[in-house]
Order: structure tokens, then sequence, then C-alpha cells
């Protein structure tokens, strides 16, 4: 069984992970005037072992946001400093080498591969990377007992549920041990009781030592998260820590 980080005891005062620094990001017109302003100069630190939800309005600049933290998409100014290397500076081969290394992605879809199996839809993050038939399987089998499934092995995605094509996104996630796992409205397409059961999963990750960002709408979710950085108008509106009940 793989476990994401060790233990932090406290990730107030657990050393950065991400550093946005004065970030903007511009969309151009092909006429290369300004069609809009997405990000307005961020400044946000997040911490090793943080769960941090991200919301805001449409077009608050969350998705983009969301984007340029997963190494999606560059910023237009400003630097990005993920797990203490500045990426904004990264030719696009070496960024995307460091990204499938330090970022994990849970999306609303689950996007798995019907033809493959569960631990092969786990695999393939190991195969790009270049690990050995041998050590993706383990590595594969270890990261779906972390959510679950274990009991799940051999089986396609059309034979699983919604919740259990999830985990098995979230295992596909957690395979390369990755700095961040970034979830992006994971509950979306979920029942609420389904639902519940992903975001638990999420809090026991976060309880390993796990740095999770969330991006969502729903204040009912942000509230199981630890933090929330909320935008507006391409800026940081509101950064707050969850008081817990």
């Amino acid at each position: 069984m793989i476990e994401p980080h060790g233990q932090i005891p406290d990730w107030r005062t657990a050393p950065p992970i991400a550093e946005l620094r004065r970030l903007k990001k511009v969309y151009y017109k092909p006429d290369g005037s300004i069609m809009v302003e997405a990000l307005r100069g961020v400044d946000v630190v997040i911490r090793q072992g943080e769960y941090v939800a991200i919301m805001g309005a449409s077009g608050s600049g969350k998705s983009t946001l969301m984007n340029i933290l997963g190494c999606l998409d560059r910023a237009s100014e400003g630097e990005y400093l993920l797990d203490g290397r500045n990426v904004t500076e990264m030719e696009d081969e070496e960024l995307s080498i460091y990204r499938g290394r330090k970022i994990g992605f849970v999306f609303q879809a689950f996007n798995l591969i019907p033809q493959l199996t569960v631990e092969a839809n786990v695999e393939v993050p190991l195969f790009y990377q270049g690990v050995s038939p041998k050590d993706r399987r383990k590595h594969a089998i270890g990261a779906l007992e972390l959510v679950g499934l274990a009991d799940r092995l051999g089986h396609r995605p059309r034979e699983l549920s919604g919740g259990q094509q999830q985990r098995v996104a979230i295992a596909r996630a957690l395979v390369t041990r990755p700095a961040i796992l970034m979830a992006d409205e994971p509950t979306g397409n979920l029942d609420s009781k389904t639902g519940q059961a992903i975001l638990k999963t999420f809090e026991d990750l976060h309880k390993m030592g796990m740095t999770i960002i969330m991006v969502t709408h729903d204040d009912s979710i942000a509230k199981r998260c630890k933090r929330v950085v909320r935008l507006a108008d391409g800026q940081v509106c509101e950064d707050r820590i969850v008081e817990q009940v």
C-alpha cells in the first residue's frame, strides 16, 4: 500500500509546496489587444499537507488558477514555485515531465479507458514514466488498496459504480506519489451519498499528509476542507482557515 506522504503533524508550520507570486494571466485577441485579464496579481502560498478549496463564481479566474497550479497552462507574468522549482522558467517538455511527477489530477469526468482493467487504468501514468511492468502493477494495486478497491482487480470501468470509477481515478492520480492531488469538482457526476463517500476518501488522504487542492462551487464541500481561497475578478478576495465543527 502506498503512502502519499509521511504524516505531517501541523501543516501550518510545514514548508511550502506551491508558491504563487504576483501571478497574472492575460488572454489576447488575434489583433494583440487584451481580451480578458483572467488573473490580476495573485499571491498564494500552499503548504505541504494542506487541504485547500478554491472557489469563485464563473469568470472569477478559479479555473485559470487551477490550470496554472496544475501546470496545464502558463502565467503571463509572475512566478510559480512547485516543490521548490520555478516552473515558469521550464521548457514545455521539462514542464510536462515535472507535472507528471508532481501533480495528480482527479476530474469530474472519470476519464477511464473502457477497454482496460482498473489496474491497467491506474498503471497508465507510470507507463509514460518508463516504469517496468512489474513495478507498475505493484504500485497500481497498492493505490487501489488505498482507495478500497483491492477486490475489483480485473474488472473494467463498465462493471463498476460511479463512485467506484471515481475511486479508480483517485488511485490513478496517486500512483505516481505526487506532491499535490488536484481535484476539479470530483463529486459533480455522483449522487449525494456517493459524493459524500468520495469526500471521505479525500479526507482520509489528507490525514495521511497528502496535499489536496479542490476546485468547487459548493460551500458544503468547501467547509470540509481546511482552508478556502476565493477569487473574484481575477484576484483573491478571501483566504481563510475553515473552522471545523
